[in-house]
């Protein structure tokens, strides 16, 4: 793809690979394209980057420039607009989030009138207009038709939206949550108020951390991708369970009442299991990634749960799930996605499904999780002249093949190759580390040897 491109929108280091200026003829882009028939409406939100106020404002002045309105959600939750989009006739959604990553990134992702990813046509001719050669409609368009008079567009507080994502939250808990003191960190980003309200609003006492962003502060040792904080918080404390959100909120991982990490694949396999005790588990089937752990699959053939496996990215797990009807899909990063509810992965909405399992059978979080034992996992990153020469190497698949055999059922290994670097992954799980180590450097030793591997 091009210089700008990712699976869901446009990212890169804020002010520098992703501008001011790009927002701006994004917001063009948008209302172009949706206003070709009628006025077009754009609902936006944004997370507590320095930089999303920047990146919102020339959004929208580009939406409006084209004759569209933008309605703004201010700092809210990737789910918040995916749900906002589907539910109140939204052309288009976007987000300006560059998730867990660190403040000085960022992005804006968008999402098409359904809540989903926005359809990978729609992005190419996106980048195709910031690129100067765009081809739409039976003719060329260097510069985009300006709106004017009556014609420029609206920007709207839409707050509003975002109050009802949050009853919409709040709708969908069966329990209370009264008596269960739950920690919260909110990563300095998009959950910072609303997680602590619906967690309130269900009775849970609530104990929050990192919940002052101050535009540089997201992530920053916090959050799902640091979780070690709230594991020490939960157990100093006596928590009953921690929920950990990343910047955009769409991920979560989650601690048990000891300190353990319950991560995407464990709540998938807590959630799925509940579902299928109630006869809920829609071809009973949980859609996973590649990168899923062995002791995930194992767990879900004990239990009678069939699974699927796609590649790594949650806009494949949810494919895999609208077409095969899938009603659990996910990450082991915590980005799950419940179809029934919505159509991208929700942190929120995750940790509430967690509470509704633990409330439901009476279990703590580790019970429930107990069944699940993640395997030891080594990952060894080669550099490669030529990633397909590689992988496809009559020595090297020989190689893999024997440390499956190796292996029987009781590991696997997986061999992929990097979608953005000339990178090969040769990752195994095995009952001990020491095991793993030696199939995963037993391959890479061929991929060197037959000259495929770059030192350095």
């Amino acid at each position: 793809m091009g210089k700008y491109f990712g699976t869901d929108g446009f990212r890169g280091k804020a002010g520098e690979g992703l501008t001011a200026y790009h927002a701006y003829e994004i917001g063009r882009f948008l209302g172009w394209y949706y206003g070709r028939e009628r006025q077009a409406r754009v609902v936006v939100g944004k997370d507590t980057r320095r930089s999303s106020y920047m990146l919102e404002y020339a959004l929208s002045a580009g939406l409006t420039a084209s004759g569209a309105d933008a309605y703004l959600l201010h700092v809210t939750t990737t789910p918040s607009v995916s749900y906002v989009a589907r539910t109140e006739g939204f052309d288009c959604g976007v987000m300006i989030s560059a998730s867990h990553n660190p403040y000085y990134d960022n992005g804006i992702k968008l999402l098409n009138r359904d809540g989903e990813k926005m359809d990978e046509a729609v992005l190419v001719l996106a980048e195709a207009y910031l690129d100067g050669c765009l081809e739409a409609d039976g003719q060329h368009l260097k510069e985009l038709p300006q709106a004017a008079e009556d014609g420029i567009g609206a920007v709207i507080d839409h707050s509003a939206g975002r109050n009802r994502y949050i009853g919409y939250l709040i709708s969908l808990a069966v329990y209370s949550f009264k008596g269960k003191k739950i920690a919260l960190d909110c990563a300095n980003g998009s959950a910072w108020a609303i997680a602590p309200s619906v967690f309130r609003a269900l009775g849970a006492d609530v104990y929050v951390l990192n919940d002052h962003p101050d535009g540089l502060n997201i992530n920053l040792d916090a959050g799902s991708t640091h979780i070690e904080g709230l594991q020490r918080y939960v157990t100093e404390h006596g928590m009953d369970a921690g929920f950990a959100y990343d910047g955009d909120a769409d991920r979560c991982l989650a601690v048990d009442e000891t300190g353990a990490l319950v991560d995407g694949d464990k709540i998938m396999y807590i959630y799925a299991r509940y579902m299928k005790e109630r006869g809920k588990l829609v071809t009973n089937t949980v859609v996973t990634t590649v990168m899923s752990n062995f002791g995930l699959y194992k767990a879900l053939e004990d239990a009678g749960i069939s699974y699927a496996k796609t590649a790594v990215g949650d806009k494949y797990v949810y494919e895999h799930m609208v077409q095969n009807g899938n009603r659990i899909g996910g990450e082991q990063s915590g980005h799950i996605i419940f179809s029934k509810y919505a159509r991208t992965g929700d942190g929120i909405l995750t940790s509430l499904k967690l509470m509704e399992v633990m409330l439901a059978k009476k279990l703590s979080l580790s019970r429930l999780a107990e069944p699940v034992t993640i395997y030891p996992q080594v990952l060894i990153n080669i550099r490669v002249k030529d990633k397909t020469a590689a992988q496809e190497d009559p020595a090297v698949k020989a190689a893999v093949q024997a440390a499956a055999e190796d292996l029987g059922d009781t590991g696997r290994i997986l061999v992929r190759e990097s979608g953005t670097e000339p990178l090969v992954r040769v990752m195994v799980e095995a009952e001990t580390h020491d095991r793993c180590q030696e199939l995963a450097e037993r391959v890479v030793k061929v991929i060197r040897a037959q000259g495929h591997g770059v030192e350095g």
